[in-house]
Order: structure tokens, then C-alpha cells, then sequence
């Protein structure tokens, strides 16, 4: 190996500073996104940044955002769960049948442990049997959906007992608690992710599973942990929605599945596994929301909300190709 001389050290400074440069600007563009975004809509879209809008911005992304958080955890495995809304009508009907015969306290625990039985069913299907996890999860998708048809007698299921909707309804310091749900699971799964053997792991088997196992982990174990997780986290989102709706509607939430992984993938959540950050996904999920809210306030119609929706996750799954395309090339 030679020496380095003086006259290399200039070049090689500035070769470390931009490639210091390029991470930074890779990890940060979806923030400058972001903030391009807002800064735009506040000056096309009447009373955007208003107290009262922003309030009602938070609520509508309770939904994609919780359950963001954990599905961020399955997309980093390598694995996807298409089940996630026909799990939250399922958990908002078991939840509201329940509360009308056992009373709220049960009926809310009863809808969320039913989202996590239908979790951990989809990661012993994914993790002890080997099946695929988008043909699992698209299975469980129907089927649950039919579940939820079955528990409600195909039609909604109002709720008898008034403390089920104080769940949805309290406020502290101007947010309800549906919000506040929202930023607890993104602090506890983002230190999960981050400051864990059980994230750390989660990473290294989306990165490579066999790397993983010959390394000690436990990948079934965790690849079932997981699916579980995810099915409480829907679970608990569901039982939030049957509380804001006032009732348990097995129809609702279809389509849920494409703005949650949209979400993740906006927010740098890699398809292929390995890969995901908690920041990220905030952002994902607030750019969602923004770009809804203001198709909202527009009055823009109905199908032309799809088109954007479809529009913005084909365009997120071509963005985290070039990046997976882009890094392979980088290491040849």
C-alpha cells in the first residue's frame, strides 16, 4: 500500500466531505420535500396553516400514522401485510359487540387481542410455514374481511355504551386522544427501531436473512413477534376509529393498505428490507395527510383523489428502486 503525500490529503478531505454531503442530502430530501410541500399548499390552498385545520390534519392521519409505526417494522423485515385494514374492521366490530354485551373496558380489549390473534396468525402462516407474505396477508385480507361480515350480521353495529366514545373523544392540551396514541407509537417503536437488540435484529434479517440466522438471531421468532405487533397496532387503530365513528363498520378503512405502505415507502422505508428510519415515516405519513387535506379543502373529486393516491405510491416504489438500484451499483 503507499503512502499518502500531502498533495493527496486536499482531495481526499473533499472526497470525505462529499460523500458526508450526499448522505446527508439522501437522508434529509424527503424533509425538504416536505417542507416545500407546506410551504406551498400555505400559499395556494385558503387557511391551510390555520390552528383549526392543522388540529383536523392530525386526527385524519391517526389512522395511516399508528399503524405506520409498526408497519415500518414488518417492510424493514422484507415482508408486507396487505391485512391491516380488513384487521381494523374486524377489531372495530369485535370491539363494539362486545362493549354492547361486556361493557367498554372489555369491549375495547376484546377488539384489540382480536387484532393481535389475526396477527400472529399471519406471522406463524409467514414464519413457521414459509409462505410468502403478500399471498399470506392477501389471503387473511378477504378473510378477515368476511370475519367482520360474519361477527356485525353485514351491516354496522352501533355502540350502546357511552364510555366507548369517551376513548376517542378526551382532549389534553387541544389534541385528542387518537393523536396522542399516534405520537406515543411513533416514539416507542422509533426507540424500538433504534435503540434495541430486537430493532437491530429486525434490520439484519431484512438485510439478509441468512447472514441473520447463521449470526444467532432468532428470525422466526421475531418474524412472528412482529406480524403480531402489527395485527395489535391495527387493532388498537381500529377500536380508535369504532370509538370516533360510533359504531363498528365492517366496510371501512378499505384501501387502508395502500396509504400505510405508501407512508413507509415516502418516508425511505425500503420494499427490500433493511432499511427504515422512524423520522422517515413521520414525514411519509404527514405528506399523505397534507396532500389529502388539500384535495379536501380544494374541493377536488372523489376519483381524482384516487389518481393522486395512485399516482403518489407508484411514484414512491419507482424512488425506493432507483435508490435499491443505485446502492447495488455502488457496491460492485
Amino acid at each position: 500500500m503507499q503512502p499518502v503525500t500531502l498533495s493527496q490529503t486536499p482531495s481526499i478531505e473533499r472526497g470525505r466531505l462529499n460523500n458526508a454531503l450526499r448522505r446527508a442530502v439522501q437522508q434529509s430530501g424527503i424533509v425538504f420535500v416536505f417542507i416545500l410541500l407546506v410551504i406551498g399548499l400555505a400559499a395556494l390552498v385558503p387557511d391551510f396553516l390555520s390552528r383549526g385545520n392543522i388540529t383536523g390534519l392530525l386526527l385524519s392521519v391517526t389512522l395511516t400514522g399508528t399503524i405506520a409505526s409498526s408497519m415500518m417494522l414488518v417492510l424493514a423485515l422484507g415482508e408486507v401485510d396487505l391485512s391491516i385494514a380488513s384487521i381494523v374492521a374486524f377489531a372495530g366490530v369485535v370491539g363494539s359487540v362486545a362493549a354492547n354485551y361486556l361493557g367498554a373496558p372489555l369491549g375495547i380489549l376484546c377488539g384489540i387481542l382480536a387484532g393481535g390473534m389475526i396477527g400472529l396468525f399471519n406471522g406463524v402462516v409467514v414464519a413457521s410455514f414459509g409462505i410468502n407474505s403478500l399471498i399470506a396477508t392477501l389471503a387473511t385480507m378477504e378473510a378477515v374481511r368476511g370475519l367482520a361480515y360474519i361477527a356485525s350480521g353485514g351491516d354496522a353495529v352501533p355502540i350502546m355504551a357511552p364510555a366507548f366514545f369517551g376513548l376517542s373523544s378526551a382532549n389534553f392540551l387541544g389534541l385528542t386522544t387518537p393523536v396522542w396514541i399516534m405520537f406515543v407509537s411513533f416514539v416507542v417503536l422509533g426507540f424500538v427501531l433504534n435503540r434495541t437488540v430486537f430493532g437491530r435484529d429486525v434490520l439484519a434479517i431484512g438485510g439478509n436473512v441468512e447472514a441473520a440466522r447463521l449470526a444467532g438471531i432468532p428470525v422466526t421468532r421475531l418474524r412472528i413477534g412482529v406480524f403480531a405487533l402489527q395485527g395489535l397496532l391495527a387493532g388498537l387503530a381500529g377500536v380508535l376509529l369504532t370509538s370516533r365513528m360510533g359504531l363498528g363498520d365492517p366496510k371501512t378503512s378499505i384501501g387502508l393498505e395502500l396509504a400505510v405502505i405508501s407512508a413507509c415507502v415516502l418516508g425511505g422505508v425500503s420494499l427490500s428490507g433493511g432499511i427504515a428510519t422512524i423520522s422517515g415515516v413521520v414525514v411519509g405519513v404527514l405528506i399523505m395527510g397534507c396532500v389529502q387535506d388539500a384535495m379536501g379543502l380544494l374541493n377536488v373529486p372523489a376519483f381524482y383523489q384516487y389518481l393522486v393516491r395512485g399516482g403518489i405510491l407508484l411514484l414512491a416504489v419507482m424512488f425506493d428502486r432507483w435508490k435499491t438500484g443505485r446502492k447495488a451499483s455502488t457496491l460492485r
